[in-house]
Parts: C-alpha cells; sequence; structure tokens
C-alpha cells in the first residue's frame, strides 16, 4: 500500500529540517571532539532534543539521578529510539559493539558521540576497550551500557551479561565506579496506553529492516517514554561484575514492570 499525501508530507517535512541540521552540526562536533572541547558533550544533548520534537518523542525522567563521577549507568534496550531518548536528558557516550563502528548511519553518529567500540571476539581488543572505558569515566563523562548485549522484544528485559560489566569494576585512581541502573520504558502512544500486542512495532530486534521501522515510529503517532533512575549500586554489589549485573538487571526489571502496571506515575 502506498503512503498518502500526509505521510509523505511528514516525511519530507522531517527530513528537509533534520538534513541540514545534522550536516551543519557534525562538522562542528569533529572539530570539538579534535579539540577536546566541551561542546563535544553538550552538543549531541541538544541535537537529540530536537530530534525528539521532530519525532514527537515526549521524554520523562523520573527518579534520583547521581551526580557523582566517574559514573557507568547500565541500561536495558529494545530500540534505537533508546540511545535518542537517553541523549537528550543528560551527555552521555556509549558502549558499543565493534559492528556498530561500520553501519552506515548510526556508525556515523556513534563515533561523534564518542562511543567506545568494544569487540568482543577478540580477548585483547576487549581489554583495550575497558581501559579506554576506565580512562572516559576517569575523565568524568559518564558511560551507558545495554547489559543485555542486544535489543528485546519490548516484552521483558533480558538477561545482563557480566563480562560486558567488566570495567566497571576495575578502580579509578583508588575510587569506585558508581554504577546507576536505568530503566527504560514505552508507556504511551497517541495518549494511549500501548497494549501487549504493539510493542514491538517500537521495538527494533532480530532482522528488522531500519527504513521500515523508521516509517513506523515517524508516522505512528507521538510516544511517551520514561526513563527512570534507580539507586546506585553500592559496596560489594558495585564491586563484583557479576553480582553488580544481577542487581541491575533486577532493579530494571521490578522499576519497568511497575511503571507498565501504573503503579509509579511519571
Amino acid at each position: 500500500m502506498g503512503l498518502t499525501m500526509l505521510a509523505r508530507l511528514r516525511i519530507a517535512v522531517f527530513l528537509g529540517i533534520v538534513t541540514p541540521f545534522t550536516l551543519l552540526l557534525i562538522p562542528i562536533q569533529w572539530l570539538a571532539i579534535k579539540t577536546g572541547s566541551p561542546i563535544a558533550r553538550h552538543l549531541p544533548v541538544f541535537y537529540h532534543r530536537i530530534v525528539c520534537v521532530l519525532l514527537r518523542l515526549k521524554v520523562t525522567v523520573i527518579g534520583n539521578r547521581t551526580n557523582d563521577r566517574p559514573l557507568l549507568l547500565l541500561s536495558n534496550h529494545s530500540s534505537w529510539l533508546d540511545i535518542i531518548a537517553l541523549s537528550s536528558i543528560m551527555p552521555v557516550s556509549f558502549i558499543a559493539k565493534s559492528e556498530v563502528a561500520t553501519w552506515p548511519i548510526f556508525g556515523l553518529f556513534a563515533r561523534l558521540q564518542r562511543s567506545v567500540f568494544i569487540d568482543r571476539s577478540r580477548r585483547m581488543a576487549t581489554r583495550d576497550a575497558h581501559q579506554a572505558v576506565s580512562e572516559r569515566l576517569k575523565s568524568g563523562d559518564a558511560m551507558v551500557l545495554f547489559a543485555e548485549g542486544t535489543t528485546s522484544d519490548g516484552h521483558r528485559v533480558l538477561s545482563f551479561r557480566s563480562s560486558l560489566v567488566g570495567a566497571a569494576g576495575e578502580l579509578i585512581d583508588g575510587e569506585q565506579s558508581r554504577i546507576q541502573p536505568i530503566a527504560i520504558t514505552y508507556t504511551r502512544r497517541m495518549g494511549l496506553p500501548i497494549p501487549r500486542a504493539e510493542r514491538p512495532c517500537i521495538a527494533w530486534y532480530g532482522d528488522m529492516d531500519l527504513v521500515p521501522h523508521f516509517k513506523g515510529i515517524l508516522l505512528g503517532g507521538p510516544i511517551e517514554i520514561i526513563i527512570s533512575f534507580c539507586d546506585p549500586l553500592t559496596g560489594e554489589v558495585a564491586q563484583n561484575r557479576k553480582l553488580a549485573a544481577n542487581a541491575a538487571e533486577q532493579a530494571i526489571r521490578m522499576r519497568a514492570s511497575e511503571i507498565m502496571r501504573g503503579r509509579i506515575a511519571a
């Protein structure tokens, strides 16, 4: 079925605004990264807030966001929208699998957001990536790790992979990195609760094609997203990667469930 005139117009307006806007900011961000300017941390926040407006994403933050540094944020992951939503609320960089660096468009955006790429198939490369993460944490950057290692179908939180949390257990100048779990939940669309059957329309997982999924997001109506900051992990739990991964997984799963059942209001 072909697109309606209104749908074509909406796509044209989106591309007509976001394309020149993106092309304008790319060299500014690249230069900021090369010169070590603090703009490199904050420009992505401004950019993604504009994208949220254009995609009609309403992002609500609940919970207490820690100001402590070093800080590693452990999050669930179901869609490429997670990155846009998270990047719109605070300066963050991501810990991503090495394949992301080779993806068209997404790879460029990930590099411009100063992501750290981990090659899980090579032990030495993983060790080097952990060192890179530690250096970034030490410099005061908040790093985000999608600890499931992949995207879910939006119905549930997958098991966290403790091997991916290893960098958080390293000591930085004698100070333990702060670890804070965050739950990303898609709650409403066009003002109505999102039923279970429609969650895969927002989630992007498996072998789903990006272009049709993007069209569905752009044309399907406004989406409300809640980003919930859980209590930071402390003590022995934060210092042990297996305990940290399990504690974060349970906290996020419980928080997401409470939000979806309406027990926690935005």
